[in-house]
């Protein structure tokens, strides 16, 4: 007995020498994003190991607690203690100076994403950045993603201009979230005191009956007018050579002036001019002096070249001089984009505003004209501006964007608004976000950074990801009563200030068929389809004009404009698109 005792005590103090522990992690940014190929050295063996694509590390250790120093090119080096008990959730910081650094601008980061092959469309001498459409993902290899949220709307008025001219889009021209984004679906009011309310709907999916579609709609909290802050504007207006036709100048101008209607005695207005020369063309105004201001508009004559850069400056400075702390400080860029004296390119004018955002002044951009139209400049200042990006391709966009909207488009209620989703991989087998395509360089850039948007007053958004959802009896067998589709963390900052906070929704498991759907969610599914079928996307190659035609016939409300005019371009492109389907053959 005494041997047996003794035969058992010695084996199980070999055991414990010998415990093999399993430390398991993950490594992230201060937004909570997955860092790859960060060096960890780990104390207890000195051996280095390196986090995985999507963050993540699995390291064996024969102490149940450790140590470990981490360390990454740009981010502070850190020694953090671990537990082999404890899932390790690790942040590091950026270090100060490599914020300065130019870094290419994700739109969403979702891992194991490839590069789709891409035409490179040329139209007459505008410019687009070549996107890299999003592809579909493993939710039990990379369950996270993240997406950048704005409210921008240029492509969709962008792309009514091709087709009311009876000619194709160039695909890249075409940013699905945008074209979502300019009907405010689906809007609830957050609760009171609240800055966003989140919803969301899981359906089938019209064009692929084997997966099924999850909406997320984000809702933005409506400010009060007779409460919001006095407006410190400086107009920005290319006066240019360039902008001397019927659907440039004149038309900046009458939308600058239906503006100025709108604007209260606390609001103030300066002009900055820019063609041959730049200008201070009007000095800070009260809105209350509206006929001056107006004139002042009228004024105005295109001539010369486009020394963009240094008008940027200059419109700037102004706004810093007359800023009003806690007001709404903006720079408001009226422009074809065609830079061409002074720093011309996306980068070099993405390292401008970068610097001049600091200030706590941010840049509305609205893109006109045709032929040499420049999407791509407007798109980066507008992003890297802390703002936002419209395209006024007639008046009525112009009213829609500077009067019926503009608490939308000029009073921010958030900034740096991004959402992280983590998908539940007993339910989800694979996922695709809709939309939120990445620039190719961006995405091909292993150091690219997720940088959040402005949401202004009252928008509503909407996201949607295709999905593939487990089928298995194994799966359907894990799942219980608590288990949510996908887990929603919403981030962003109030306006000027750098504290992130969170808001945290779970997306339950609300299935329901595509026709039973509230009729603004079958809507956006139309949208999405039809951005997809301009963008000659792989996902929808089966599905054909008419079927979109009939999903928005039978979802949108007859006594909406902005609902009726979609069908209209609906209608359009079926016979643009089918007769050039029809040369293409001959």
């Amino acid at each position: 007995m005494k041997k047996r005792f003794a035969y058992t005590l010695t084996y199980c103090l070999v055991l414990t020498i010998n415990a093999q522990y399993y430390l398991r992690g993950e490594i992230q940014d201060e937004k909570k994003l997955p860092l790859q190929n960060v060096r960890m050295l780990l104390h207890s063996n000195h051996m280095i190991y390196y986090s995985g694509r999507s963050g993540g590390f699995g390291i064996s250790t024969g102490t149940l607690k450790d140590s470990i120093t981490i360390s990454l090119d740009g981010y502070e080096k850190k020694t953090v203690g671990v537990n082999a008990d404890i899932f390790q959730y690790i942040t590091m910081q950026a270090l100060s100076s490599n914020a300065s650094k130019h870094r290419h601008s994700l739109i969403s980061i979702t891992k194991d994403q490839t590069q789709s092959y891409k035409f490179n469309w040329v139209v007459s001498d505008e410019s687009y950045f070549l996107l890299v459409e999003n592809e579909e993902v493993n939710a039990v290899k990379f369950p996270n993603t993240a997406f950048s949220l704005n409210v921008n709307k240029a492509s969709y008025s962008n792309i009514r201009r091709f087709l009311n001219m009876n000619s194709t889009v160039p695909p890249d021209a075409v940013r699905i979230e945008e074209l979502l984004n300019y009907f405010n679906l689906h809007y609830k009011a957050p609760e009171k005191n609240e800055v966003f309310k989140i919803e969301s709907q899981y359906s089938g999916c019209p064009w692929n009956k084997k997966n099924k579609l999850l909406y997320l709609n984000i809702n933005a909290r409506k400010l009060d007018m007779d409460s919001v802050p006095p407006c410190n504007l400086v107009f920005l207006i290319d006066a240019s050579g360039s902008m001397d036709m019927p659907n440039r100048l004149p038309l900046v101008k009458a939308a600058f002036q239906m503006l100025v209607k709108n604007l209260r005695a606390i609001d103030t207005v300066s002009i900055v001019i820019y063609g041959g020369t730049i200008a201070v063309w009007l000095q800070p105004t009260s809105g209350e002096e509206k006929q001056k201001i107006i004139q002042s508009i009228e004024e105005l004559t295109a001539a010369g070249d486009t020394p963009g850069e240094s008008a940027i400056r200059m419109a700037y400075n102004l706004a810093k001089v007359n800023f009003i702390p806690g007001g709404n400080n903006r720079v408001i860029l009226a422009t074809d984009g065609d830079f061409n004296v002074g720093e011309t390119t996306e980068k070099a004018l993405e390292d401008l505003i970068t610097q001049e955002r600091k200030t706590g002044v941010y840049l509305t951009c609205l893109g006109v004209g045709m032929g040499n139209f420049k999407d791509s400049k407007l798109e980066t200042l507008a992003k890297r501006g802390n703002g936002n990006y419209a395209y006024l391709d007639d008046i009525k966009e112009a009213e829609k964007v500077l009067v019926k909207e503009v608490t939308q488009t000029f009073f921010a209620v958030a900034d740096d608004v991004f959402l992280n989703v983590h998908f539940n991989p007993r339910i989800i087998k694979q996922y695709r976000l809709i939309g939120f395509d990445n620039k190719k360089d961006a995405i091909s850039d292993t150091t690219g950074d997720l940088e959040g948007g402005e949401i202004g007053s009252g928008n509503s958004l909407m996201a949607i990801f295709e999905v593939v959802p487990q089928v298995t009896d194994t799966a359907s067998a894990l799942l219980t009563e608590n288990d949510h589709v996908a887990q929603i963390s919403l981030n962003y900052s109030l306006n000027n200030n750098k504290i992130q906070k969170e808001v945290n929704y779970n997306c339950i498991d609300n299935f329901k068929e595509f026709a039973g759907i509230d009729k603004e969610y079958q809507l956006a599914a139309a949208i999405a389809m039809f951005g997809m079928k301009l963008r000659q996307s792989k996902y929808t190659k089966s599905t054909n004009w008419n079927e979109i035609e009939t999903i928005a016939l039978q979802s949108y409300n007859p006594k909406e404009y902005l609902q009726n005019e979609f069908v209209r371009l609906v209608a359009i492109a079926k016979k643009v698109y089918q007769k050039k389907k029809k040369n293409s053959r001959r």
